[in-house]
């Protein structure tokens, strides 16, 4: 077996990139079903939770705002299925958004809401921070094959 191939399987059992996976995968494939599911309002009406304040500066209703907050959602999630180093700080920065229109529509109605995204703030971030570590070391490999070409 060769060197290169002993090395992932060594990384694919490693609990820290099984975890960079998970967190991958979940940052992918929520953001999308939530920016989907803004066009449908199949599991909550989602204008309910736009903040007075941003739907008075918004052009457009409510409803419309969240239209495009889905495409972007949607957008979020591809590209931390394939950049996840920039869509981890990506998906944090767009909940800290969210947590920030939680706060403000009627304090404290959406608070447990605004804490759940934070956590979920944390959990991009640790994402983008292990794809960092894992694109480095992917980094260093191709130089090392290099140098020994």
């Amino acid at each position: 077996m060769s060197t290169t191939a002993t090395n992932l399987k060594r990384e694919l059992r490693s609990p820290v990139y099984q975890s960079f996976l998970i967190l991958r995968i979940g940052f992918t494939v929520a953001p999308i079903l939530f920016g989907i599911d803004k066009f449908f309002n199949w599991t909550v009406h989602w204008p309910n939770y736009l903040a007075p304040w941003i739907n008075n500066i918004a052009p457009g209703s409510a409803q419309q705002f969240m239209y495009a907050v889905g495409a972007i959602e949607i957008v979020a999630g591809l590209v931390v299925a394939f950049a996840p180093r920039f869509g981890g700080y990506l998906v944090a920065t767009w909940l800290g958004g969210i947590i920030v229109s939680l706060l403000t529509v009627h304090a404290p109605r959406f608070y447990d809401v605004a804490l759940r995204d934070f956590a979920l703030l944390l959990g991009a971030l640790t994402l983008a921070r292990l794809a960092s570590a894992f694109s480095a070391r992917a980094e260093t490999r191709s130089e090392l094959h290099r140098v020994a070409a």
